[in-house]
């Protein structure tokens, strides 16, 4: 039993890691509310700023194992401290607008303080306060914290960037360049709070950590042994595609529906919105109801919501606002709490970061083939057609996730009997 001051401390060093997760990537994902913004400011073209995240993308897939050797290895404090001050930096240069090679290596610059020495280390740190009962609640309140945090950023974000451009005569460069310095200034403002509630070593929070030095080669294989794994990386994986879906959101409301920039940044922000509330309840749900059987249910919901989108238009706005949200509500309920699903796999805290960096390698392949993939789909088609096959195919995915989720459901049944 906790004593009411380690509660306490915990609580806090959840809070800090939340906020830091919080505003590091929202950054990097500026597409989501300003991608017309963006290729207009940069002058390239949708398949060139594609390039860029395929390109995040495969950085993310080399590092994510790295990331979780050294999460095991290293203080996740330092590791926090020097992802968000290199992004910060990084992202003055991106508030340049620089040339499109030097976009390129702006997002391999990303790649390696989110992917390699940010992303294990913030997880394992969540994992190891939430302890074997709670990690429903405690990842799903990860995920919506981060959302609320972005949601919060975004709203400021979206109002800036309308001031700016009413009063640039619409300037997007302009507008675009003070949303990126939001962003800069809420990383650099987190750094201290990192570096003064944070502990110093992840080991303090796990008084079980063995002192035994475990060869790299045997924990990995350890890892590949366990079945639920498995299941558990098919889960995040077709989950994190019904997500990555709604990155395209912007273009489709701006481009193929004809909303304006404003308009589409209000809606898509109101989306965020959805993250603290779907992701939060999941958690909380999935803690006193089962955590891998509501995934599986949110999947098949989330599924059926992204393949109906396309079909909505012909009914006007506020019918499309509607689905967007719901999607969102539903999307962010699986991602809020599919991480949890780690808890069932029976991983040891010595290889718990190892087993995060494993499974994101594999999970997070859609950062590449995703953006690619929609690319060629609005090339080759219709921009009607190719966003229609766009969200059906990866609502067919989510079917699989649902079957994954189902079964390693049962396969915890199994043990438990």
């Amino acid at each position: 039993m906790l004593s009411r001051e380690k509660k306490s401390n915990n609580l806090i060093q959840f809070i800090i890691t939340v906020i830091a997760a919080g505003v590091i990537f929202p950054l990097l994902y500026l597409r989501q509310n300003f991608e017309v913004s963006i290729l207009d400011s940069f002058k390239i073209e949708l398949s060139q700023l594609s390039y860029c995240y395929s390109l995040l993308g495969i950085i993310f897939a080399i590092t994510y194992l790295p990331s979780g050797w050294l999460a095991d290895k290293f203080s996740c404090r330092k590791l926090i401290i020097l992802s968000l001050s290199l992004t910060a930096l990084i992202g003055t240069w991106f508030s340049f607008i620089p040339s499109y090679t030097s976009l390129i290596i702006i997002f391999c610059g990303w790649g390696l303080t989110t992917g390699l020495t940010f992303w294990s280390a913030h997880l394992k740190i969540v994992a190891m306060l939430a302890g074997k009962e709670q990690q429903g609640r405690f990842f799903g309140s990860l995920d919506g914290g981060r959302g609320l945090v972005e949601a919060l950023l975004a709203t400021l974000a979206v109002s800036i960037f309308a001031v700016v451009m009413s009063k640039t005569n619409q300037d997007f460069t302009q507008s675009l360049k003070a949303v990126i310095y939001i962003y800069i200034i809420a990383i650099v403002m987190i750094i201290p709070l990192v570096f003064i509630f944070l502990d110093e070593h992840d080991s303090k929070l796990d008084k079980n950590k063995t002192k035994d030095k475990h060869v790299l080669k045997k924990d990995l294989l350890e890892i590949l042994r366990n079945k639920n794994i498995w299941l558990c990386t098919i889960c995040i994986i077709c989950g994190y595609q019904l997500f990555w879906a709604t990155y395209s959101f912007s273009g489709y409301l701006q481009n193929h529906l004809g909303f304006g920039a404003v308009t589409v940044a209000s809606i898509t922000v109101a989306k965020l919105w959805m993250r603290p509330l779907g992701a939060i309840s999941a958690g909380f749900i999935g803690d006193y109801f089962d955590t891998t059987k509501l995934l599986a249910i949110l999947m098949v919901l989330a599924s059926l919501a992204l393949a109906s989108l396309p079909f909505t238009s012909a009914f006007g706005l506020s019918v499309v606002i509607s689905i967007v949200l719901i999607i969102g509500l539903l999307t962010y309920g699986v991602r809020g709490i599919y991480w949890a699903t780690l808890e069932k796999c029976s991983v040891d805290n010595k290889t718990k970061g190892l087993a995060i960096g494993f499974i994101s390698m594999i999970a997070y392949l859609p950062d590449i083939y995703l953006p690619i993939y929609r690319s060629w789909l609005l090339t080759i088609f219709s921009e009607s057609a190719g966003y229609s096959t766009y969200y059906i195919s990866i609502s067919i995915v989510g079917a699989f996730g649902t079957l994954a989720a189902t079964k390693l459901a049962k396969s915890q049944e199994t043990s438990a009997s």
